[in-house]
């Protein structure tokens, strides 16, 4: 499957869905700082360009290995948000 991180202008936040108490903070070009209530960053959320459209790809931070660890890709974006909220 061919996939490309989408840099273009058109791309625009995503929207968190309503009641998840979450929200989403631009840190590149189609990647976002996923951030909880209390401000802590709970993991990256990705957006990758794909012929069928854009799917969104999660990771969280691995502190034992120093680095991010891919969660999932997901076509949704509340399937995304929920999988950074319920993994452990």
């Amino acid at each position: 499957m061919d996939q490309t991180v989408r840099r273009d202008a058109e791309l625009a936040t995503p929207r968190v869905p309503s009641g998840i108490p979450l929200r989403l903070a631009a840190a590149a070009p189609a990647l976002w700082r996923v951030i909880d209530r209390s401000g802590r960053v709970v993991g990256h959320l990705q957006a990758l360009s794909e012929a069928d459209g854009i799917r969104y790809r999660v990771r969280r931070f691995h502190p034992p290995s120093r680095a991010f660890l891919d969660l999932g890709e997901f076509w949704r974006i509340g399937e995304a948000i929920d999988c950074l909220r319920f993994a452990t």
